[in-house]
């Protein structure tokens, strides 16, 4: 089945996007091969940082996370789509669906993060 969206997060690939007050994204989006932890075959990185360059929110791919664990002994299945929520965020499993649903959520998170980010 066809990504609408892949197109347009491949387009975005390299571009830092200016948020002002300091604020700036940056996408990094690329196709590979699909594997068992990335099945739909896109690496991306989409990040928010600040004035300094530290990393305040990301969704990425890049590796592994350990889901929660919710019972001691059932078997856990490591993912790779992830969300940071914040800077010092392990990651937390995120649910690609598809390329366009990535870029809604990650600009929904962005646009969470920025009015906390901005007040006094």
């Amino acid at each position: 089945m066809a990504d609408p969206g892949v197109d347009t997060l491949l387009e975005l690939d390299g571009s830092i996007l200016d948020q002002g007050n300091g604020y700036w994204i940056k996408i990094e989006a690329r196709r590979i091969a699909p594997t068992a932890g990335v099945p739909h075959g896109i690496a991306y990185c989409l990040t928010l940082h600040d004035r300094y360059g530290t990393r305040l929110l990301g969704f990425d791919n890049a590796h592994a996370i350990k889901p929660p664990k919710k019972f001691k002994y059932a078997g856990r299945v490591l993912t790779h789509d992830h969300q940071h929520r914040h800077g010092m965020d392990k990651g937390t499993p995120y649910e690609y669906t598809d390329a366009h649903q990535l870029l809604q959520d990650f600009f929904a998170a962005v646009d969470h993060a920025l009015p906390e980010e901005k007040a006094p």
